[in-house]
C-alpha cells in the first residue's frame, strides 16, 4: 500500500463558505479548490507516509509532519517534518525529527503554543500493534528548526494523539487523546475511547480526564472551545472497517473548561471508521471536515456551522472517487486561509 500526502488549499473562509453556501441546504455538492501533491514515495522517508498535521508557525511559516516507512506496521517508521516558508509554493524536504532506536512511531501532532514553543507529540509503539503505543513529545524553542529531547506523555500503552491541542485560559494545555483497547488491526474494540491530557504549565505534568464511551467506541477526539468553559469533540467512530450502516461520528462536550467530559453520543454525521478534523473560524464558525460514508474513506466532505454547532447546514465534497481521502487536518492562517492535509 502506497499513501501519498496531499495539501488543500482554500482561499480564506469566504472562498469556502461561499463554495458551501450555494449548495441547497441539506444537499452536498462538489467544491472546486486548489490541492497541490506534496510528498510522495519518491520523497524522504520510505513508501508509506500517512496522517499528516499542520500548524502555522509564529513567522508564518506553515510546517508539516508525517509519519512515515516501509508500511503502516513496520518497524522503520520515523516522524518526518518539512516546511512551506511564507511566501513560498515549495515545500522544504521532509526531515526526521523523531526516530527512536528500534522502535517505530506514528500519528505525529504539530502545534504552535501562544508562548512561541512549537510542540510535537507522537506515538512509539512497543509491541506489534497501536494498542502497544505510548506518547511522547518533543518541544522547538526556534519555530521547529532543531528539537527537544523526547519526553514521556503517557506510558500507559494503548494511549495515542491525533488531533490539535487547545491552550486554555489559564496557560495549560489540553491534549486531544484516545485508549485503543484490543490487538485485531481490522476492527477497534467498543471499548476504545477518547479522553484528554492536561499539561499543568507551572509543574509540568501530565494529568488524564475521564473517559468518553459510547456505543461502537470512539477515538481521535478533534476538540474547540466555544466560550473558556464550554468545549465540545468530535470523535471517529470504531467498529470494523466494514460498512455498518448506523455508525456516525460520536460527540461530547465539557462545561468546565476540559476537565470533565459527557458521555459520547452519535451525531447526524455518518463515519467509516475514519478520523475527523474539527476547527473554529476567526468569525466564530464551525469547519468539519470527514468521510460521508460509512464504508468508505470517500467522499472527502466540508460542513460549516454558523450556530456552535447546533446544525450544519451546508456541505461540499471536496474530494470523490474510487482512492481513500482520510486524516485531514486544517489550519486557518493569519491571511484568512484555510489550509488542509490529507492522506
Amino acid at each position: 500500500m502506497m499513501t501519498f500526502l496531499n495539501a488543500l488549499a482554500v482561499a480564506g473562509f469566504a472562498g469556502l463558505l461561499s463554495a458551501v453556501a450555494h449548495a441547497q441546504e441539506g444537499k452536498t455538492m462538489k467544491a472546486n479548490v486548489p490541492v497541490q501533491r506534496v510528498f510522495g514515495p519518491e520523497h524522504p522517508g520510505g513508501r508509506y507516509k500517512h496522517a499528516p498535521s499542520i500548524t502555522q508557525l509564529a513567522n508564518g511559516d506553515l510546517y508539516l509532519v508525517f509519519y512515515a516507512g516501509s508500511d503502516e506496521y513496520a518497524d522503520d517508521t520515523a516522524i518526518y517534518g518539512a516546511r512551506l516558508p511564507k511566501g513560498s509554493s515549495h515545500w522544504t524536504p521532509p526531515v526526521p525529527i523523531a526516530d527512536a532506536p528500534n522502535r517505530p512511531e506514528g500519528n505525529p501532532v504539530i502545534w504552535q503554543a501562544p508562548d512561541g514553543k512549537v510542540w510535537v507529540f507522537y506515538v512509539v509503539r512497543y509491541g506489534p500493534t497501536w494498542s502497544k503505543s505510548i506518547i511522547q513529545a518533543k518541544i522547538s524553542t526556534d519555530g521547529a528548526k532543531t528539537w527537544s529531547d523526547p519526553m514521556i506523555v503517557s506510558l500507559t500503552q494503548g494511549m495515542m494523539v491525533r488531533n490539535h491541542p487547545l491552550a486554555l485560559p489559564n496557560g495549560d494545555i489540553l491534549l486531544p487523546a484516545y485508549h485503543e483497547v484490543g490487538d485485531d488491526p481490522e476492527s477497534v474494540s467498543a471499548e476504545t475511547c477518547s479522553l484528554f491530557f492536561i499539561y499543568d504549565a507551572k509543574n509540568h505534568t501530565w494529568t488524564e480526564t475521564n473517559r468518553i464511551r459510547s456505543r461502537l467506541g470512539n477515538l481521535q477526539p478533534a476538540v474547540v472551545a466555544m466560550t473558556d468553559k464550554h468545549l465540545i469533540c468530535y470523535c471517529r467512530a470504531g467498529g470494523s472497517y466494514e460498512d455498518m450502516p448506523d455508525r456516525r461520528i460520536v460527540w461530547s462536550e465539557s462545561h468546565d473548561g476540559g476537565r470533565t467530559w459527557s458521555e459520547g453520543r452519535d451525531t447526524d454525521f455518518r463515519n467509516p471508521n475514519s478520523a475527523v478534523e474539527l476547527i473554529r473560524l476567526r468569525n466564530g464558525h464551525l469547519l468539519l471536515i470527514f468521510n460521508d460514508s460509512t464504508s468508505l474513506r470517500t467522499p472527502l466532505t466540508a460542513a460549516i456551522s454558523t450556530d456552535g454547532g447546533k446544525t450544519f447546514p451546508y456541505r461540499r465534497n471536496l474530494f470523490e472517487g474510487e482512492d481513500a481521502f482520510a486524516y485531514p487536518s486544517a489550519v486557518q492562517t493569519d491571511d484568512g486561509k484555510i489550509h488542509l492535509v490529507f492522506s
